[in-house]
């Protein structure tokens, strides 16, 4: 190779590398008109000559106004440096005319436009609830999304030293995305867990992002809170973590809080945990991607009550001008409370997951439910946290169990979860146990073939198997490795011709489409004893 293209191409890569996951920013000038495409982030800066003493809770804000008469008010917030910024997107292409408004004089009135172009290839906007399906999750575009989630919830600290860019996020949020996810379960900000760490990780110190000793939200440390003021370089980079999840298409399900993970937080409802709370609605609203969750595990650990967590949601409605779903991750509160709510969350890890699952569906008929957390939780090379269940084929076993129940799931590795992020799990060293993505890219391409939003479970057709079907037109049978067989009786009427194909769960593996002899006495799995598998029978018309 040439020696100067080499240096070319090394170079292409390093950038390509960095992955700085910027928000495009505009300085504001008077009367400028801005573009920038449907469902992307603008952010408009203006500085200001005034010192306040409590920037982050002074109003600051813009209306805009559509050309065809629509109103929106967009919140502003303050960036630290005496820099100001109102955060904007859209879902309405044309041109918006805006106006600044609030506490500060000297920002007031200023006025401008921005031109709002078609969007770009594969952003299908927020996360929404369809009236007319409302136990699935669609794009505002009307496509159809299909919720599989991963938990990673020091992921803002992955890169936070690096000033250049966030690499190890970038590679990592590949693998994500590679494998067919495209939402994380994820903190705002957790310190450590309490639980015994593995002692194998003090021979690798560069997979623990426990206890980070100069990474707080607020002034000070974790260990010595400021609370008066917050940290905006810690929002700085965290930005870039949403916004760059954002240039992927994956969803941030923001925990706002969390309780278990040894964070100093502010007293509730005091003027420090408004501030907190409010900065985060302010700051992360404009994005697309963003859905709210306003603690994890809201009312297990004796903090904070049902009051307020009412208290909570209430404020959150009121500031956020772009209605992003919102739910708590706690049964308890959104089963008494699933009016306040846009999705039910669940935590079931029983045995008999299924019919918790479809339990939980058939309550709650007008909301999607999602169990962020089903007691699986992968092996990885250290020992994080157990859960009920380490082995990476009962895990990928549970998340069926949920969706054949007709509810959304979460995948959990111990490698990636909690304060323990291995990024490149591929490129460690042989003896180190890797994740199993490929399982859940496979579970992926499948509901891609088939429509999980028209899909529903049908227990009194299951037999010994986990029934989803499209109106009996299309019915997939989820039969575990050790089922001999099943009669399924149901596809052998006379008067109905089906094809019958089967699925690998583990390898992606289809088998040939069959035509004839499609109605044995047994349908029995060709990996039987080897793999769990799923049997696809269509309606030939």
């Amino acid at each position: 190779m040439n020696h100067l293209i080499k240096i070319s191409v090394i170079a292409i890569l390093f950038l390509s590398n960095v992955a700085f996951g910027q928000i495009k920013k505009e300085n504001y000038k008077k009367h400028a008109s801005y573009q920038v495409e449907k469902w992307e982030v603008l952010d408009i800066s203006f500085v200001s000559k005034t010192q306040l003493k409590s920037p982050f809770t002074v109003d600051f804000h813009a209306i805009f106004t559509h050309e065809n008469g629509t109103k929106q008010e967009m919140p502003g917030f303050y960036n630290g440096q005496n820099e100001w910024i109102i955060r904007f997107s859209s879902s309405q292409k044309g041109k918006w005319s805006f106006e600044t408004k609030g506490d500060l004089t000297e920002l007031s009135g200023k006025k401008g436009n921005i031109i709002v172009e078609n969007n770009k290839d594969g952003n299908h906007g927020a996360i929404v609830i369809n009236k007319e399906n409302p136990q699935h999750f669609y794009y505002e575009d009307g496509t159809p999304y299909f919720l599989l989630a991963f938990e990673c919830d020091w992921l803002y600290a992955l890169d936070y030293h690096n000033d250049k860019g966030i690499p190890k996020t970038n590679h990592l949020l590949d693998l994500i995305e590679q494998n067919g996810f495209n939402q994380i379960v994820m903190n705002v900000f957790s310190y450590d867990v309490s639980w015994e760490k593995d002692e194998k990780l003090k021979e690798h110190p560069e997979h623990e992002f426990g206890g980070p000793a100069a990474i707080s939200p607020f002034l000070g440390t974790n260990q010595e809170p400021d609370h008066s003021a917050l940290n905006p370089g810690f929002f700085q980079k965290f930005d870039r973590t949403i916004s760059l999840m954002h240039d992927k298409r994956i969803v941030s399900h923001l925990m706002i809080y969390v309780w278990n993970k040894l964070v100093a937080w502010p007293d509730m409802d005091t003027e420090a945990d408004n501030m907190y709370f409010d900065y985060i609605i302010k700051r992360y609203q404009a994005f697309p991607n963003v859905v709210w969750d306003i603690s994890k595990e809201a009312l297990y650990y004796g903090r904070a009550d049902e009051d307020y967590i009412h208290g909570r949601i209430k404020r959150l409605r009121a500031q956020d001008k772009f209605n992003r779903l919102l739910s708590v991750h706690d049964f308890k509160y959104c089963s008494r409370f699933p009016d306040k709510v846009d999705f039910i969350s669940t935590q079931n890890w029983s045995h008999n997951l299924y019919d918790k699952m479809l339990d939980a569906r058939t309550k709650f008929k007008d909301k999607p439910v999602f169990n962020i957390e089903h007691g699986g939780y992968e092996e990885s090379p250290y020992v994080v946290f157990t859960g009920d269940y380490t082995n990476a084929e009962i895990c990928l076993r549970r998340n069926y169990m949920c969706l054949f129940a007709g509810v959304y799931t979460t995948y959990y590795w111990q490698g990636a979860s909690w304060n323990v992020i291995i990024y490149n799990p591929f490129e460690q060293s042989d003896d180190f146990i890797k994740p199993k993505f490929e399982y859940f890219n496979h579970m992926e391409k499948l509901f891609t073939l088939f429509d999980f939003s028209t899909m529903t479970p049908s227990p009194w057709q299951n037999g010994s198997a986990y029934n989803l079907t499209d109106d009996n037109k299309t019915v997939l049978l989820y039969i575990h490795k050790e089922n001999y067989g099943i009669d399924a009786a149901f596809l052998k009427k006379k008067d109905e011709n089906r094809t019958l194909q089967w699925f690998n769960t583990l390898t992606g593996e289809f088998t040939k489409i069959e035509t004839e002899n499609t109605k044995p006495r047994k349908f029995i799995s060709p990996w039987r004893e080897e793999a769990d598998a799923i049997l696809i029978s269509r309606l030939i018309n």
